[in-house]
C-alpha cells in the first residue's frame, strides 16, 4: 500500500496501540521513506531493539531517556536524535510527550 502524494492531516489519521503506554499515528509514507508520530505516556517504555531502517527523532514534547548504542542521554521538547541502520536504541519516557519519527526505507512492519 502506497499513499498517494497530497496533504496530512492529523485528525483524519487513527492511533494504533504500539506498547503498554504507547500509540503511533503512520502519517505518511512510500517505499523509501515512512513518517510517524508515537504518543507515550509517562514511564512508557521502548524497549532496546534494532533495525535496518535508517531513523531520526524529533522530539515535540515531554522529557525521554534515549539510548544509543550503550550511550544515554535525557532529551527534550525541540531535540532529535539520529540512529544508523542496525543500532541498538531505546527510549524511557520521563514525561508524557510525542516523537516524530522518520524511518529510510518505510517500515512495512508497521503496516501489518
Amino acid at each position: 500500500m502506497q499513499q498517494q502524494p497530497g496533504f496530512i492531516e492529523d485528525k483524519q489519521i487513527e492511533w494504533q496501540t504500539a506498547g503498554e503506554g504507547i500509540r503511533r499515528k503512520i502519517m505518511a509514507h512510500d517505499p523509501s521513506l515512512m513518517l510517524v508520530k508515537v504518543e507515550f505516556e509517562q514511564g512508557a517504555v521502548g524497549a532496546v531493539h534494532k533495525h535496518v531502517h535508517v531513523q531520526i527523532t524529533h522530539i515535540e514534547s515531554g522529557v525521554f531517556e534515549v539510548e544509543i548504542a550503550g550511550d544515554k542521554k535525557v532529551l527534550k521538547k525541540g531535540d532529535g536524535f539520529h540512529i544508523p541502520s542496525n543500532v541498538e536504541h531505546a527510549v524511557i519516557c520521563l514525561k508524557k510527550g510525542v516523537l516524530i519519527d522518520v524511518f529510510s526505507p518505510m517500515r512495512e512492519d508497521f503496516l501489518q
